[in-house]
């Protein structure tokens, strides 16, 4: 295999492109809490998920009345949220552009989640190929589904591609669907990242297209040997 064999670079959306996961986190707290005394620390056990998975979880019975006032909660939430790009994101994905490969958004939240970010980023389009959201698969994470359709967008192999995500269930995903995942620290520590992931990053700074060409390379002659 030739290093140039990095067709395609897959992004989840918040930790990994944004770094909104603490906000996140406040939000799904104070509904977590006012729900659901009895579970504490929920709202980390429902990362990465959808708001159909996290709803069919915690929402359902008797709950199910309630989940129109926390759409219309979350929906307000999000609208003032702080968009701000994790450090060194976008030099790095203009990096990887300008060395050809191909970049994606997929993410377990909505379209209409994303015209709130379009809003707030005109800028957003244009940074990548396509936008997966949870529209356009048919399983969620930890399912490789939604990975597995983006790399099918640029005609790629699993082993051509490289998975950006913070999240276990989206860590999860990536290592179902074959393919080199990059794990980032902005959700969880380090002990939960490793494990289900080939590399470890606090940030994209310091982090280019050419060290992950050697990352990938190294594990793509290590797949060959198994």
């Amino acid at each position: 295999m030739e290093k140039q064999n990095l067709k395609a670079a897959l992004f989840d959306l918040d930790g990994v492109v944004f770094d909104t996961e603490p906000q996140y986190s406040v939000f799904w707290g104070s509904q977590c809490r006012l729900y659901h005394p009895e579970h504490p620390g929920l709202e980390h056990e429902i990362k990465g998920s959808t708001l159909d998975q996290i709803f069919d979880l915690a929402w359902s019975g008797p709950l199910e009345k309630e989940r129109a006032v926390v759409v219309e909660r979350l929906n307000a939430f999000e609208a003032q949220m702080h968009l701000d790009y994790v450090e060194g994101f976008e030099e790095f994905i203009n990096d990887l552009r300008q060395h050809g490969v191909k970049t994606a958004v997929v993410t377990s939240s909505n379209r209409q989640k994303m015209e709130n970010v379009y809003q707030k980023h005109p800028e957003f389009r244009e940074l990548f190929d396509e936008i997966l959201t949870s529209e356009d698969f048919a399983e969620s994470k930890p399912s490789p589904d939604c990975y597995l359709r983006a790399a099918q967008r640029f005609n790629a192999e699993p082993t051509e591609c490289v998975v950006f995500e913070d999240s276990i269930n989206g860590l999860r995903s990536g290592c179902a669907a074959g393919m080199m995942v990059v794990g980032l620290l902005t959700t969880n520590k380090l002990d939960a990242v490793k494990p289900i992931s080939n590399y470890q990053i606090e940030n994209y700074n310091h982090f280019d297209y050419d060290k992950l060409l050697t990352i990938h390379f190294k594990l793509y002659i290590k797949w060959q040997d198994i």
